[in-house]
């Protein structure tokens, strides 16, 4: 009798001991649109930043039964936006549904709508339809927030409107329609600016230099980025990639040293999280250094997850090292559909004097006297008159300060100098005041990026009131590198 009462009550030990069911995703989002709710009547833009984070983590659990029951509990359902979000969401599985909504609509009627948690509502959604590959409803709701942001004037709001800037142009993008939107792009700009939002104008700066460079258009693309705003670098993203747009302006304007100094800081300031970002950076930031005679250290191509990418432009970078002019040919033809995509066919095609250059200097440094027939072999010039083609590229290369030799017309030979001392140059100082100009730039950007908190009211606050500071800040802590890495 006594084993037959243990085994009856030993059974119900151990559901006392189960842990609570996880939370749904749709009380994730009830809770973000609390935050939402408290960050527009507190006036606090950094709770609607924390929403966005949050809501970036749950991205990949958002369904439509969830959104659809999301929106019956945030938005009045007599309100405008509330039917034409509900048409792009088909209610596939109404057995969640059932389960997930905690709260009915009824109960929202009372409320008053919420511009942010309205505009946060066209977020979500737009999110799920471009995840799920619907991009030309993608491109209407986009549409249909935009024209509903033009009519909303508050600071509040901004944070969440710069994402949809971010997303209405990449539907647009996806759909192969960028063009179509360039004008009202501009006009958004202009409405940023007359209403002092920073983090606005910083993102469609951005779009439309993405917008410019797409079709090539790179002079228009320099006047934009000329007569507009100095860029505050509000955002860490938006100015990692204002740096790679503008690296990529000055390579195409010949301006080597400004856009490796772009390229190199653009990589430099991307999240970790931002790998695809990364490769392009380091794409460019290779082809202008070789441009500028440089040759890329070999870890920049063995950096963890890039190898394979990286991988043509590392041997590109070999065959200009080497300065072998027939090894450049099969490895721009080898790799030619990669250099295409990558938009860099145009650049390497700039490369093949640097090769002849490359070349010639290792010969000018290998022989003291060699015969200009001697130079067109081992250049492997393919032309009709290769003695004369190796005369003028020698005779160009002493009148540039690439080699220093002489040029004996009358035998048909190359006389290189003796090579002197570099330390008895001005070459030293002048590599270590570059290092010493990057440091100082360093410090003084890393000054301008100091952010604090608003505390203009200087009063104590509370215990619960701090509690919930430090949380935000560990939270803010937690997610600061991987903030809209899905954005690159």
């Amino acid at each position: 009798m006594t084993q037959d009462t243990e085994m009856k009550d030993n059974p119900t030990m151990p559901s006392q001991s189960l842990p609570p069911p996880p939370p749904s995703t749709l009380h994730h989002l009830k809770e973000i649109a609390s935050v939402i709710e408290n960050g527009s009547k507190s006036n606090e833009v950094r709770r609607i930043g924390r929403a966005v984070r949050l809501t970036i983590a749950l991205r990949k659990r958002l369904t439509a039964s969830v959104l659809s029951s999301f929106i019956d509990y945030a938005l009045i359902p007599g309100s405008d936006p509330h039917p034409v979000l509900s048409s792009y969401l088909h209610k596939e599985d109404d057995q969640a549904m059932e389960t997930d909504t905690g709260i009915s609509a009824a109960q929202t009627q009372g409320k008053p709508l919420s511009p942010e948690l309205e505009i946060y509502c066209y977020f979500v959604v737009l999110l799920f339809l471009i995840d799920n590959k619907r991009y030309n409803e993608a491109k209407d709701c986009s549409s249909a927030s935009i024209i509903r942001l033009k009519s909303l004037n508050s600071r509040t709001v901004d944070v969440i409107a710069s994402r949809l800037y971010f997303y209405y142009s990449y539907s647009y993008e996806l759909t192969g329609d960028l063009s179509e939107i360039r004008g009202n792009l501009l006009a958004l700009l202009r409405i940023t600016t007359l209403r002092r939002d920073e983090l606005g104008q910083e993102t469609l700066l951005n779009l439309l230099l993405r917008n410019y460079l797409h079709y090539n258009l790179y002079d228009q693309a320099e006047k934009l980025r000329s007569k507009a705003p100095r860029f505050e670098a509000h955002s860490n993203q938006q100015f990692c990639r204002y740096l790679f747009y503008l690296g990529q302006i000055r390579t195409i304007q010949l301006e080597y040293t400004d856009a490796k100094e772009s390229l190199l800081q653009a990589a430099r300031k991307a999240p970790v999280a931002a790998r695809g970002f990364q490769i392009q950076c380091n794409k460019w930031a290779v082809i202008v250094r070789l441009l500028l005679g440089e040759i890329p250290e070999r870890t920049v191509f063995m950096q963890r997850g890039m190898e394979k990418a990286l991988r043509p432009y590392f041997e590109l970078t070999n065959a200009v090292r080497i300065g072998d002019l027939e090894l450049f040919r099969s490895v721009a033809e080898k790799y030619a559909t990669t250099f295409n995509a990558d938009r860099t066919h145009n650049l390497i095609v700039r490369l093949r004097h640097n090769v002849i250059r490359t070349g010639l200097r290792n010969i000018s440094i290998s022989y003291s006297r060699i015969s200009l027939i001697d130079v067109a072999q081992k250049l492997r010039l393919n032309s009709a008159n290769p003695v004369a083609d190796a005369e003028s590229i020698v005779a160009k290369a002493i009148s540039d300060g690439a080699i220093d030799a002489t040029l004996d017309h009358a035998n048909g030979w190359m006389v290189s100098k003796e090579t002197g001392d570099i330390y008895s140059t001005n070459e030293p100082q002048l590599a270590f005041n570059s290092r010493i100009a990057f440091c100082l730039n360093m410090h003084n950007e890393a000054v301008r990026a100091l952010r604090f908190p608003p505390n203009t009211l200087k009063e104590k606050e509370s215990a619960e009131k701090r509690r919930e500071r430090q949380q935000q800040e560990q939270e803010l802590a937690k997610h600061i590198e991987e903030d809209d890495d899905d954005d690159f």
